[in-house]
């Protein structure tokens, strides 16, 4: 029998959280880089009723990320997408985070764009990291938006040598994704569908944890602790944010980001965490 597909990429607790509000009754294909990660978030929904099934996705290769598409295709019309991939700046150096946060993304959007069911919707993760960098000129946020996938990493501003860090990388990919949501979000309605971005605080999860004992670690700690809801997140506040957006509730929001990061960026830009120099 055939069923819609959803299409998760990035088998951890987010993806979890918001697949479990959106995929009942249909049939969810995980894809991580890990096949571990998504067999074991696979298993976790498999036996609370959900139809999932794992395979190995690397969505920094465009063939891994076809190779997804073509498998839940074999069960019905892809109607959603949840990418939830990516590495932190704790996790990887400069050119990975850029391959798989930045390209990679891009090229998720781009392919799933290309056969997302009318009335289908999806939902990408960024981050706050992307509010909370130095302004971008117009031009270089066009050139985020609209540059062909293949000749993103070639740009000026992205060459390894023009980022400062890690955190540098990332904060470039995340502000790359909400440009990216923008414009194909625009592809997207031509099939009567749409496409949102999320971008979270800090959200307790094993990344997180990654972060919270990292080099970074205290300053983490001490955003959660100033920011004016005065702690970290859970997964299932970013799935309310997700469900309300892939479902008719959101039926007129499109090429959006939501910030849900209580109030963080806020409190950086307005509050005691701002800078001092």
């Amino acid at each position: 029998m055939s069923k819609d597909a959803v299409i998760l990429t990035g088998a951890g607790q987010i993806g979890m959280a918001i697949a479990r509000r959106v995929g009942y009754g249909k049939k969810i294909v995980i894809g991580d880089k890990r096949i571990q990660n998504a067999e074991a978030i696979s298993k976790i929904m498999n036996e609370a009723g959900y139809d999932c099934e794992p395979m190995e996705t690397d969505i920094s290769s465009r063939a891994s990320i076809k190779n997804i598409i073509a498998k839940a295709q074999e069960y019905g019309d892809i109607t959603m997408l949840i990418n939830a991939a990516g590495v932190s700046p704790s996790q990887a150096p400069i050119e990975t985070i850029l391959k798989v946060d930045l390209y990679g993304t891009a090229v998720l959007l781009e392919e799933v764009g290309k056969v997302i069911a009318k009335g289908g919707s999806g939902v990408t993760v960024s981050s706050q990291s992307g509010w909370r960098m130095p302004q971008l000129t117009a031009e270089e946020d066009m050139l985020l938006a609209t540059t062909p996938t293949e000749e993103l990493l070639n740009l000026e501003m992205l060459k390894p040598e023009n980022i400062k860090d890690t955190l540098h990388a990332y904060q470039m990919a995340k502000r790359c994704n909400e440009k990216r949501v923008m414009a194909e979000s625009v592809k997207w309605g031509e099939r009567g569908a749409r496409l949102n971005d999320i971008a979270p605080g800090i959200i307790v999860t094993p990344l997180a944890l990654d972060e919270f004992n990292g080099p970074r670690g205290d300053f983490y700690k001490n955003m959660f602790a100033k920011c004016p809801a005065g702690r970290p997140g859970t997964a299932d506040e970013v799935a309310n944010v997700a469900e309300l957006l892939m479902s008719n509730k959101g039926a007129f929001i499109t090429g959006s980001t939501i910030l849900i990061d209580g109030g963080a960026t806020s409190s950086y830009y307005y509050g005691p965490l701002k800078p001092q120099n």
